[in-house]
């Protein structure tokens, strides 16, 4: 079981880099929780791989800082469509 988590934690953050993606879409695309992302990305990953974990870093710092856009362009087309 130890070596498939580290795997896991690599796996998700090379994902996450190439397709610039988010944690809940990382999660669902490999069929597991947000916590877990989370914890592979931030705490594994950072032990496992430095440099990938900064790359990772990044994208979901940017993610986060763009997260109220996409929340107010879903609202604004759930009433836009009614």
């Amino acid at each position: 079981m130890k070596g498939i988590v580290e795997e896991r934690a690599v796996d998700l953050g090379e994902y996450i880099v190439k397709n610039n993606t988010t944690v809940r879409a990382a999660a669902k695309k490999f069929g597991i929780s947000k916590s877990t992302v989370h914890m592979d990305v931030s705490q594994r990953l950072k032990r496992l791989n430095p440099p990938l974990y900064t790359e990772v870093r990044k994208v979901l710092d940017t993610n986060k800082a763009q997260r109220h856009i996409r929340g107010g362009l879903a609202t604004r087309e759930k009433y836009k469509n009614m």
